[in-house]
């Protein structure tokens, strides 16, 4: 669920990103050194990277595009190769800007010099072996993960399993013994990565470090028009706003999955065991609903059944997603999309499943690559990756720099804004059911939408957590994977199921590590979508439960959207959060309304246990 966008803040990979510049550029920024060369002003400078940026983005952003979904040696030598070229001319557009005084410059032109200096997701040294060095690290684990497989009786075996087969186990299967096998299949692939990653570490540090920044964590943080400390803080403030549903929740987890697989298995008073929550890295929870759920609080259909009992396809399912947009009086998806996107897994190479939206050209070339399978968790999925595609749109109209969202949780968020619409009113709109279940069964949509939206919130932090502290040196290489448990077991109560040394490395077992993706982003966004939903719901005048609010065929919630996404990256994010709801401030409150008769029932549930986790 990510977006490949902006021109400095990609949040696929630095590759996909406009990071790939013509060696010109270098002697653009130079200028000011030559003798009888005037520096170029300010707003020049901007002006002419800017030129540069959107004239060379492209063809960097399709290398990295086939290197995603033809991964070969030949597609990951051609996406290192752009990579170290566009990390090059980034290190001089960064340094160059850097010379200039922000301050002094009016708004427009200060935020651009900002969002040159410290717009990066990786920022490299200003050495070309280094930078080479770094690329090649960076694609390398990329591509490990990729193709990433369990081979116990060594490669190009029959009993190997890929992530997708070692997935379907710890979704689906009940047996504590065939969880662990496939946890700990999937956490073959990284200890690998682990030197990589150190070195990772020491190369992207020395570029922000060049920058005038701490280190990369505190890179990654500037970019919330907040001092990087502030917004540690407001983090914080949110997170302490919802925490006390979290651990109701996960007293109330804790005891129903104690009680199937047997204390021995899970300890009624510890952390829950990674393996048996129902998804690979423990982040949501919603596969094991079944064991958890109120009792006889079914939801009343089954949209899994419906759409493969009515035959419905991939691309049927992105037309779906298409016509919520569309009734919000937003425009149809180009044609290019549907001709250039990738909905189903090939079955002749190795591609990255993980799904994403991508804007290739920064304007119309919006695609969407997915490994689509017909049920109710994709096509929710769906709805979301074209939040960004519809974002991507928004704002394709401002200047190149611009071209993002307010900050990178609004993307998020607004993909998953839209998936909270998908209710069961929504699907009776759109002809998948009937009829609206009765209200009776609103607690157990309720729980089913808090193992997954809840339950994440924690993982959400505690990614970016380890990040900063490992590129701060807080956690020291010797100390990498046990750090990662630590933080596990502080923000989730949730523990590893078998011994783990410093010989592992569970941290690249996350895709988003050796991907180098941001994480707390994802957090934001599950805080934004809800402000968002209740805002919105409150506007077009609905009243009832927030949960069975849609937004659906309503074009006054539409307009409020599109606003938000057309004014892209060029103002504070407070400014795009008050055109969509009217507040400047992030309130978590919201989740707390939304999930408010599933608080009351948990709180009843968890009479009598000892919640809470050592």
């Amino acid at each position: 669920m990510m977006f490949s966008s902006s021109l400095l803040s990609s949040s696929l990979r630095f590759r996909a990103s406009s990071l790939v510049f013509p060696a010109a550029v270098g002697a653009f920024l130079l200028l000011a050194g030559c003798a009888g060369e005037e520096r170029p002003t300010a707003a020049e400078f901007t002006a002419a990277a800017e030129e540069t940026l959107i004239e060379h983005y492209y063809d960097g952003s399709r290398a990295a595009w086939v290197q995603s979904t033809y991964i070969n040696e030949d597609t990951t030598a051609l996406a290192a190769r752009f990579g170290a070229e566009g990390l090059t001319r980034a290190v001089d557009f960064a340094q160059e800007a850097a010379t200039y005084d922000a301050a002094s410059e009016a708004d427009e032109v200060a935020r651009k010099l900002n969002l040159l200096r410290g717009g990066l997701t990786l920022a490299a040294p200003a050495d070309e072996a280094k930078i080479e060095e770094l690329s090649q690290i960076a694609t390398r684990m990329e591509a490990a993960y990729g193709s990433g497989k369990h081979c116990p009786d060594g490669p190009d075996t029959s009993t190997c399993r890929s992530l997708g087969d070692l997935e379907d186990v710890i979704d689906n299967s009940r047996d504590a013994d065939a969880l662990l096998d496939a946890w700990e299949g999937w956490r073959t692939i990284s200890p690998p990565m682990r030197a990589d990653y150190q070195r990772f570490v020491e190369l992207s540090n020395e570029g922000a470090q060049a920058l005038g920044f701490a280190d990369t964590g505190a890179m990654w943080r500037s970019k919330y028009d907040m001092p990087p400390d502030d917004f540690a803080a407001e983090v914080d403030r949110l997170w302490d706003q919802v925490k006390p549903l979290y651990d109701d929740l996960q007293c109330h987890v804790r005891a129903e999955l104690s009680d199937h697989h047997g204390a021995d298995v899970v300890d009624p008073a510890g952390p829950i065991p990674a393996h048996v929550l129902g998804n690979m890295w423990a982040q949501s929870w919603s596969n094991v609903y079944d064991l958890v759920a109120p009792p006889a609080a079914a939801p009343g259909y089954d949209l899994t059944g419906i759409l493969r009992s009515r035959g419905a396809s991939e691309v049927e399912m992105v037309r779906m997603a298409e016509g919520f947009f569309t009734s919000l009086g937003m425009e149809s998806l180009p044609d290019t999309f549907w001709t250039r996107s990738q909905f189903v897994k090939p079955q002749d190479r190795e591609v990255v499943c993980h799904a994403s939206a991508w804007q290739l050209d920064l304007d119309e070339d919006v695609r969407i690559k997915m490994c689509i399978d017909i049920n109710a968790e994709d096509f929710s999925t769906i709805h979301h990756e074209l939040g960004h595609s519809y974002y991507q749109l928004g704002y394709r109209d401002r200047v190149p720099l611009f071209r993002d969202s307010a900050n990178d949780g609004f993307h998020e968020a607004l993909g998953d804004t839209i998936a909270l619409s998908v209710t069961p009113g929504y699907l009776v709109d759109i002809g998948l059911l009937d009829e609206e279940p009765s209200a009776d069964a609103d607690l157990g949509l309720l729980m089913r939408m808090a193992l997954d939206k809840v339950a994440f919130l924690p993982f959400g932090l505690l990614i970016d957590r380890w990040r900063w502290a490992v590129f701060s040196g807080e956690v020291p290489p010797e100390e990498y994977n046990a750090a990662w448990w630590r933080l596990r077991e502080q923000y989730q109560g949730v523990g590893a199921p078998s011994e783990r040394t410093e010989e592992h490395f569970d941290p690249g077992a996350k895709y988003h590590v050796p991907g180098n993706t941001p994480y707390t982003r994802y957090f934001l966004a599950h805080i934004l979508q809800f402000q968002l939903h209740r805002d919105l719901c409150e506007a077009i005048g609905y009243e009832g439960p927030l949960n069975r609010c849609s937004i659906y065929g309503n074009e006054e919630a539409g307009r409020r959207l599109s606003e938000m996404m057309a004014m892209g990256l060029s103002r504070p994010w407070p400014d795009a959060l008050e055109a969509a709801t009217g507040s400047r401030e992030m309130d978590a409150t919201a989740i707390l309304d939304y999930f408010a008769p599933l608080a009351e029932w948990l709180k009843e549930q968890n009479e009598g246990r000892a919640c809470g986790w050592s």
